[in-house]
C-alpha cells in the first residue's frame, strides 16, 4: 500500500513539523516576557545612597557578585515605601520558580571596599542584613539570557525559508525539488475516465493510444516502431485539455506526474532548472510513466520574444533544461510527455520538434454531436422534464466549448430553484443560455417611449433580413429588454459550417446592419444603437479584403501571419498604398450592404 493510501485511510491529525518552531517560539517569547516583568522589581541606586541605607538597616539580606562587582540588598517591608515611593513593585516568582523580593541594585567600587565598610558599618551601628558572597550569576540563567534572541532568529530564518521553498521536504534546501502531484499506480484518480470525456472523439483516441503504448510496449516495439517522447494538447480555454489528462491518470495503469507550467517558474535564480531536473529523475525512476505540464506556455515561451533585454533568463534557462531532458531520453524509456496550452503560436520551436512533442492533439470547440454527448454528461445529474431537448439544446449553443455547456446546465438549475421548480425545464435553459450570452436581464433600467420605439425598430430591422435573406442566420427570438450592455437582443440558430462562401458573408453583413437601416427608413434618424453591430460588420468586412482575397481590387491576397513571426513588430506587411486601398475596399462592401438593406427593407 502507497504512503498516499495509509494517508487516507487514516484519517487522524497529520504531524506537522511547523508545531515544534512554534512551541520554541512560544518559550522564547514566554522568556522574554517573564524576564521583562521580573525586572521592575530591582531599582538602581548609586553607593552613597546605598550606604545610607545600610546604616539605616533597611536591608535584609545582600548578595555581592563578586565577577560583576556589584551587590543586589532585598528590602525590609517596613522601608519599601522609603525606598521605591509609592511605587512599590510587588513579589514575583520569576520563570525559574524562584521568589524575587522588592530591592536595590549598585555597582561596587570594588569588593575590598564594600567588605570594609560592611565591617566598619556593623560595629558602629545597629544592623541585621546577611551578606552572602558570589563567584558570579546563574551559569545556564546567563548562557540562555546570551544565545535564546540569537536562537529565536535562526529558527524564524528557517521557518521563513521552508515557507518559501513550499514546505517541501529539505526546507530550504528542498527549493529545488518538484512540486508534481503524484498518482501511483493503484492509486490514481479513478473519478474521471474516458467515458467521462464527452466528444473529443479523435483527441480521446490518440490519448487512448498513449495508455495502450505504456500498457503494451512489446505490441509496438516488436514491430520497431518507437513509443512517441510527448503529445501536445492544443485548443481553446475550456475544450477538456485537462479533462483528457484526469481521464489519462484514471485509466493508465502507471505513475502520473501532474504539475503546472508556472510551478517551474521561482524567484531564486536555478530553482526552475533543478525542479526540471528533479521532476525527470522520479520519473525516469518510475518508468514507465506519464508526466503531465498543464500551461506549458508559462514556461516554454519562444526564446526569441523576451522583450525585456534579459529580464527573462531564468525561464529561458528552465526552458533550455526542459529541452535538455526532453532529448536526453533513450528509446522507449516508458516515460511520455503530455502538455496543455491554448497558446501554441508563442511556444518556442526547439520543443515543437519531433523527438521532445513528437504530436500536436488539436483539441477543438465541440461541433453539434460533440455537444449533444457533452450535455447527456451534465444533464445525468440534473433533475429534468419531458421537455428538455438535447438536440434542440445543442443547435442553441454554437461556439460553446465544455465548460460553457457544464457553465448552462448549472445556471438552469439555479434559475429552476430561483423559481420554486422541482425540475428543470427548457425555458429554463433558454433563460441560462441568454443569461451567459447577453447577461442578466434589467428590467428596472429606465427608457424613453421614443427610446423604446427606437430599439424595436432597430431588432425588428434584424429580424426582418434575417428571414428575408437566403444565407442570413434564422431568428429564433427577439427582446427589447435590456441585458448586460445592450438595450436589445435578438437570438439566432447558426448553420454551422467549415468554410463560408462570399455570398454568405454578404448576407450575415446585411442582416447586421438591418438594424440602423431600419431606423434610418422609418425615424429619419440613426441613433448609438448600432455600435456593436457596425464594430462586427467592419471586422468582417477588413477580413474579407485582407485575409481572405475577396476584395475587386485586391484579389487572391492575404496578409495574415498564421506561424507568428511576425509577432512584436512594428511594420505593417504591406504598403501605404496598399493600405489605402484597404481601407477604400472596406468602405465600398460596407456601404454596399447598408445601401441592399435599406431597398429590401423598403
Amino acid at each position: 500500500m502507497s504512503t498516499n493510501a495509509v494517508k487516507k485511510k487514516s484519517g487522524g491529525m497529520k504531524f506537522d513539523p511547523n508545531w515544534i518552531y512554534l512551541i520554541l517560539c512560544g518559550a522564547i517569547v514566554y522568556w522574554f516576557v517573564t524576564t521583562k516583568d521580573a525586572m521592575p522589581t530591582e531599582k538602581q541606586i548609586d553607593w552613597s545612597d546605598f550606604q545610607r541605607y545600610t546604616r539605616e538597616n533597611v536591608f535584609s539580606r545582600m548578595t555581592v557578585n563578586l565577577k560583576e562587582n556589584l551587590v543586589l540588598a532585598e528590602v525590609k517591608p517596613a522601608h519599601q515605601k522609603a525606598v521605591f515611593g509609592d511605587t512599590v513593585p510587588p513579589i514575583r516568582t520569576n520563570a525559574w520558580g524562584e521568589t524575587e523580593k522588592p530591592s536595590v541594585k549598585t555597582i561596587l567600587p570594588s569588593a575590598d571596599r564594600f567588605s570594609d565598610f560592611y565591617d566598619k558599618t556593623k560595629e558602629r551601628y545597629d544592623i541585621d542584613a546577611t551578606v552572602k558572597y558570589e563567584e558570579g550569576g546563574n551559569f545556564w540563567l546567563n548562557l540562555l539570557n546570551g544565545f535564546l534572541p540569537i536562537l529565536f532568529f535562526v529558527f524564524l530564518w528557517v521557518w521563513v525559508m521552508r515557507k518559501m521553498g513550499g514546505g517541501g521536504a529539505g526546507g530550504i534546501f528542498g527549493v529545488g525539488n518538484s512540486r508534481a502531484q503524484i498518482y501511483d499506480k493503484g492509486t490514481a484518480n479513478k473519478k474521471t475516465t474516458f467515458k467521462d470525456v464527452a466528444g473529443l472523439s479523435e483527441a480521446k483516441q490518440e490519448v487512448e493510444e498513449i495508455v495502450d503504448f505504456l500498457k503494451t510496449p512489446q505490441k509496438y516495439t516488436a514491430l520497431g516502431a518507437k513509443i512517441p517522447t510527448g503529445a501536445l494538447l492544443v485548443g481553446p480555454p475550456g475544450t477538456g485539455k485537462t479533462l483528457l489528462a484526469k481521464a489519462v491518470a484514471g485509466e493508465a495503469e502507471v505513475p502520473f506526474f501532474s504539475l503546472s507550467g508556472s510551478d517551474f517558474v521561482e524567484m531564486f535564480v536555478g530553482v526552475g532548472a533543478s525542479r526540471v531536473r528533479d521532476l525527470f529523475a522520479k520519473a525516469k525512476a518510475k518508468a514507465p510513466c506519464i508526466v503531465f505540464i498543464d500551461e506549458i506556455d508559462a514556461v516554454g515561451r519562444a526564446r526569441s520574444r523576451n522583450m525585456a533585454m534579459g529580464g527573462n533568463d531564468e525561464r529561458e534557462n528552465t526552458l533550455n533544461q526542459l529541452l535538455t531532458e526532453m532529448d536526453g531520453f533513450g528509446t522507449n524509456s516508458g516515460v511520455i510527455i503530455l502538455a496543455a496550452t491554448n497558446r501554441a503560436d508563442i511556444l518556442d520551436k526547439a520543443l515543437l520538434r519531433a523527438g521532445r512533442f513528437d504530436r500536436q492533439i488539436n483539441v477543438d470547440l465541440p461541433e453539434l454531436n460533440d455537444r449533444k454527448e457533452i450535455f447527456v454528461v451534465h444533464l445525468n445529474d440534473i433533475k429534468i422534464d419531458e421537455t428538455v431537448d438535447t438536440e434542440f439544446l445543442a443547435r442553441q449553443t454554437p461556439g460553446f466549448s465544455g465548460a460553457d455547456i457544464a457553465n448552462v446546465c448549472n445556471e438552469a438549475a439555479l434559475i429552476a430553484a430561483r423559481g420554486g421548480k422541482t425540475l428543470v425545464g427548457r425555458d429554463d435553459f433558454m433563460n441560462a443560455v441568454d443569461r451567459i450570452v447577453a447577461g442578466l436581464e434589467k428590467k428596472s433600467k429606465i427608457t424613453t417611449l421614443e427610446e423604446r420605439q427606437a430599439i424595436a425598430l432597430h431588432e425588428a430591422g434584424h429580424a426582418t433580413l434575417s428571414w428575408m435573406l437566403e444565407y442570413a442566420n434564422p431568428l429564433v427570438k427577439v427582446t427589447i429588454v435590456s441585458r448586460g450592455k445592450s438595450l436589445g437582443a435578438a437570438w439566432y440558430m447558426p448553420e454551422e459550417r467549415q468554410i463560408t462562401t462570399y455570398q454568405q458573408l454578404q448576407d450575415e453583413m446585411c442582416a447586421t446592419l438591418g438594424g440602423r437601416a431600419a431606423e434610418e427608413l422609418t425615424l429619419g434618424k440613426i441613433s448609438t444603437g448600432a455600435t456593436n453591430d457596425l464594430e462586427k460588420v467592419t471586422k468582417q468586412a477588413y477580413a474579407m479584403v485582407a485575409y481572405y482575397g475577396m476584395s475587386e481590387r485586391l484579389p487572391n491576397l492575404n496578409y495574415y501571419d498564421s506561424s507568428g513571426q511576425d509577432w512584436g513588430t512594428f511594420t505593417k506587411p504591406y504598403s501605404d498604398e496598399t493600405a489605402t486601398l484597404i481601407d477604400e475596399e472596406v468602405k465600398r462592401i460596407v456601404n454596399e450592404q447598408y445601401l441592399r438593406a435599406k431597398e429590401i427593407l423598403a
